[in-house]
């Protein structure tokens, strides 16, 4: 049992969704990064999805683009994303979950990507472009190293896929809220509920939702439906509107974590 593992298992007993905020690394840069890291937790987090900066983030929308796109001017790369974190799990046992593309992790090589994500201490990996069906030799590397691999399906996916799909994730399956790229909306369609609802009766491992959840009553309306709520863009255009252009790149304002801080807090207590 790693950390997402006991993490759902505390939460469960408590009748409590668990708050998973997501962040681009290195965006605007990698010191900002680990202290957002730190700051999450302080404010309630209970698991923490990192993005790997990439240049073609297919299932992203334009906030988190964007993300990656400031990043990737600071040359942001896997060797930076686990040097972070190696250093944050000095000061935070808080669970991790590493989100990127298949790419990346390719040219890395699947055994190094594996062996050097669990050294630096992330409990999972999330990429949204690998299917099941092409995931063997990635999946086997992973169980290998003790790092969870998440499987995505969306509202469209039939039953008899979802549950294949649950049967082969670990840490969680990640129920994506609409068929569409990442972004905050205003509105969760409202079949929300009841298509989780039905997700959950495929499977006993932990179902968090995704994508477009941007409010806090948004939050509160889904606590008692998913096992855990992932909130991304939302948190991504704090940051972008507390980064400053400068002669020498991109600077978080001294505001900045302070901000996302107290967003974070405000939808972790409307989990409780």
């Amino acid at each position: 049992m790693n950390r997402i593992d006991r993490t759902f298992s505390k939460l469960r007993k408590k009748q409590e969704s668990a708050l998973i905020p997501f962040i681009t690394t290195g965006d605007p840069d990698l010191v900002t990064t680990e202290a957002l890291i730190l700051e999450m937790d302080r404010q309630g987090a209970d698991i923490i999805e990192l993005g790997l900066p990439f240049s073609d983030p297919l299932a992203d929308g334009p906030t988190i683009q964007a993300a990656s796109q400031r990043a990737l001017r600071n040359h942001v790369n896997a060797l930076d994303l686990f040097h972070v974190i190696s250093s944050a799990r000095h000061k935070t046992d808080i669970p991790i979950v590493l989100m990127g593309y298949y790419n990346p992790v390719l040219q890395y090589g699947l055994d190094r990507f594996a062996e050097d994500a669990a050294a630096a201490g992330i409990d999972g990996t999330i990429i949204p472009d690998l299917p099941l069906e092409e995931a063997g030799s990635w999946m086997k590397a992973a169980r290998r190293c003790g790092v969870a691999n998440i499987f995505l399906v969306a509202p469209n996916t039939p039953e008899g896929r979802i549950r294949k799909i649950a049967r082969a994730t670990a840490g969680f399956l990640y129920y994506v809220s609409v068929t569409g790229i990442t972004g905050a909306r205003q509105e969760i369609p409202p079949e929300l509920s009841e298509g989780l609802q039905s997700v959950r009766k495929m499977t006993k491992k932990p179902v968090a939702v995704g994508f477009g959840i941007s409010r806090k009553e948004q939050v509160s309306m889904l606590s008692g439906a998913a096992d855990g709520i992932i909130v991304g863009s939302a948190i991504v255009k704090i940051i972008e509107a507390g980064t400053e252009e400068t002669e020498n790149g991109l600077k978080a304002s001294p505001e900045l974590v302070d901000r996302v801080g107290r967003f974070v807090r405000e939808l972790k207590d409307a989990t409780l």
